[in-house]
């Protein structure tokens, strides 16, 4: 193997170019961005940088020194078997790494609505959360709720529309987003409400109310940015499938990050993890698989959140879980555990705990069973729930 592309110059590109380095492979490294910005990660968007707390989040690494050949503003168009189709011209490669992310759902209508992927996005919505400024989010989940804390944080009046019966119900559920509702003492959050456009001056209801807004930000989730893929002879669902090993359906071609859709022999199901441990973690497996090594991708999802004050951490996959206990009450610090049939914890949720976040992850790795009657109890350890 000669020359390795990478596509997409974000966290996961440009730490696939790094494990590619580091496990010997010294030929030719193309990393191709579509952003003109050196890679940076996405995390500190929602928060450092929309805050006003940083300016950028650039990535730490040298592409000089790994002598990679980095081709900032250049998009991928279509792929064929040893061959990128860019912006720029054909770019022929031996092994592939495609790592191109996710892009925001937009909705319907005529207005202006912002959203918050790039590095740019943040920057221009930072400059419109000005004091008095009427602002709309669509979409109490991650993103908008991060988005509500900076606007309130701001100065700015401000309301959440959310289809869902409570915050977060897409993200993990009605019963535990409930717990966070308290949260928005401030904002006027608008649970069960439909948005059918984004006009000039705000938002129209699918009730025919209408929500007047300065600013409107669209925070309803991501699609996997796959469309210069679909020409190729490559299987697409949700992404692009992967094996354990993030191997592809084209020989010498692995995904990794927002877009790949992976096999987890954990929980014996396909995920697709849009979270930055997943872009952390996935280009080391992936680049042992490139260079014809055995490794396996099967990790427990990992996701941090900081919103109205509070340190929201999630580890595990809680669609594999039957049953759902809470530790602490609503109105201090808590923790929601998912459990499967068997009592082995599937997932877990800490609000300002994170202990139980650190030992609840560790015990899903090792595949533990829990003692429920213990668990309940937010002044016994999780370890000291292990049967």
């Amino acid at each position: 193997m000669n020359h390795v592309v990478v596509v997409g110059a974000g966290l996961a590109g440009v730490r696939s170019v790094e494990a590619l380095r580091a496990r010997g492979f010294g030929g030719r490294v193309t990393l191709i961005g579509q952003e003109r910005h050196r890679p940076y990660d996405r995390p500190p968007l929602s928060k450092a940088v929309l805050a006003g707390d940083a300016d950028s989040s650039f990535v730490d690494s040298d592409l000089a020194a790994l002598e990679a050949d980095f081709w900032p503003g250049v998009t991928a168009k279509r792929l064929r078997e040893g061959v990128v189709e860019t912006t720029e011209g054909e770019l022929g490669y031996d092994g592939l790494v495609i790592a191109t992310g996710a892009e925001p759902v937009r909705l319907p209508g005529d207005g202006p609505q912002h959203v918050l992927r790039t590095l740019d996005d943040a920057l221009e919505l930072r400059a419109l959360l000005v004091p008095g400024a009427r602002v709309a989010v669509i979409g109490a989940g991650w993103i908008g709720a991060e988005v509500a804390t900076a606007a309130r944080r701001a100065g700015c009046a401000v309301t959440v529309i959310e289809a869902g019966p409570a915050p977060l119900t897409h993200a993990v559920g009605a019963e535990v987003g409930a717990r966070t509702r308290s949260w928005y003492d401030g904002i006027d959050l608008r649970l069960d409400t439909m948005v059918a456009s984004v006009e000039e001056g705000g938002v129209a209801l699918v009730d025919g109310g209408f929500v007047e807004a300065h600013v409107v930000v669209t925070g309803i989730g991501v699609r996997p940015a796959v469309e210069w893929l679909a020409d190729a002879d490559l299987d697409l669902h949700n992404g692009v499938v992967t094996d354990e090993h993030l191997r592809t359906s084209l020989p010498n071609v692995v995904a990794v990050g927002d877009c790949a859709a992976w096999w987890s022999r954990r929980f014996g199901r396909r995920l697709r993890v849009e979270h930055w441990d997943t872009a952390l973690g996935a280009p080391e497996v992936a680049a042992a698989t490139l260079l014809g090594e055995e490794a396996v991708y099967d990790p427990v999802p990992y996701f941090w959140s900081e919103q109205f004050g509070h340190m929201v951490q999630y580890a595990g996959h809680h669609p594999a879980g039957e049953r759902l206990v809470h530790r602490g009450e609503v109105t201090g610090k808590w923790s929601a555990c998912w459990l499967t049939a068997d009592d082995t914890l599937a997932a877990v949720l800490a609000a300002d705990r994170p202990r139980d976040l650190v030992q609840g992850r560790r015990i899903i790795e090792a595949g533990h069973r829990l003692d429920t009657e213990r668990l309940v109890d937010p002044d016994v350890p999780l370890r000291d729930c292990v049967v």
